[in-house]
């Protein structure tokens, strides 16, 4: 019985270290796994051995409408420039990500523009007076509308461009995973592990990561890749819970230190 692949095979599937190969006479689903890429990180409450071949960051809602002046935040005289914070260690992460080939996936806010999948109590959340500026209400200056999927206040902030072979999912609550094809994508991947940024920490991060703890995955959140709006003990308790119950916590500082040591 052959063991190899016929010739001519092509693959079939979007993981590079995992998928089918298929002929007119045959498919071959017995590719095998690859070796770890093993890549030790300093974190807390425990350093972790992660695997880059079965690893992706999520980055999420690092959008216009959240991070930039004349977004909805700003609009609404919140603090914007709070959640800028993340840009610059996120600026210095991803390329290095991509170099070690670990998918860069940007999940964000991206709604219907007839909210048709937006119950009351989801508007409610960020209209709670039934008046203001809400989702999918219009901002000034021709911004267009809030969080509305492929609209200037829904994109990802111009220092951050993701690039086209980065990969985007819309979402409509504060999870990530919740009704998107999210998890589908990162099994399609064969990712075990997820490092987690963008903002709001306390808020879309934790709760992706916790749904993502829930699924079964690896969760490691880059510290200060997230940022928030809402005061520090926010963020402290959501360091701490995450450190307690839903995974790990270390920073683009260890990130980049352990992607050097293992170039080197």
């Amino acid at each position: 019985m052959p063991t190899q692949p016929e010739s001519g095979s092509r693959p079939l599937g979007i993981a590079p270290h995992y998928h089918w190969r298929a002929t007119r006479n045959e498919v071959d689903m017995a590719m095998p796994a690859p070796a770890p890429r093993a890549l030790r990180l300093r974190a807390e409450p425990q350093n972790v051995m992660i695997d880059l071949r079965r690893t992706a960051i999520v980055v999420i809602d690092m959008q216009n409408d959240f991070c930039t002046a004349g977004g909805w935040v700003d609009h609404i005289g919140g603090d914007f420039a709070a959640d800028r914070a993340a840009i610059v260690p996120l600026q210095a992460v991803l390329p290095a990500l991509r170099d070690a080939e670990v998918p860069v996936i940007w999940v964000n806010w991206g709604n219907r523009p007839d909210l048709a999948n937006m119950p009351p109590n989801q508007i409610h959340l960020y209209k709670n007076s039934g008046t203001g500026t809400g989702l999918g209400d219009p901002l000034p200056e021709g911004r267009g509308n809030v969080l509305e999927k492929d609209s200037w206040a829904a994109a990802v902030v111009d220092e951050l461009a993701p690039l086209p072979s980065d990969i985007r999912v819309d979402k409509h609550r504060i999870s990530g995973f919740w009704d998107t094809p999210l998890d589908s994508i990162l099994r399609n991947l064969g990712v075990k592990t997820i490092l987690f940024a963008g903002c709001n920490t306390d808020q879309c991060v934790l709760h992706s990561l916790t749904d993502a703890n829930f699924l079964g995955y690896g969760c490691v959140m880059l510290e200060d890749c997230c940022a928030t709006s809402s005061p520090p003990f926010c963020t402290e308790a959501t360091v701490w819970n995450v450190k307690k119950c839903f995974g790990f916590v270390s920073d683009s500082k260890q990130l980049l230190t352990a992607l050097a040591n293992l170039r080197a």
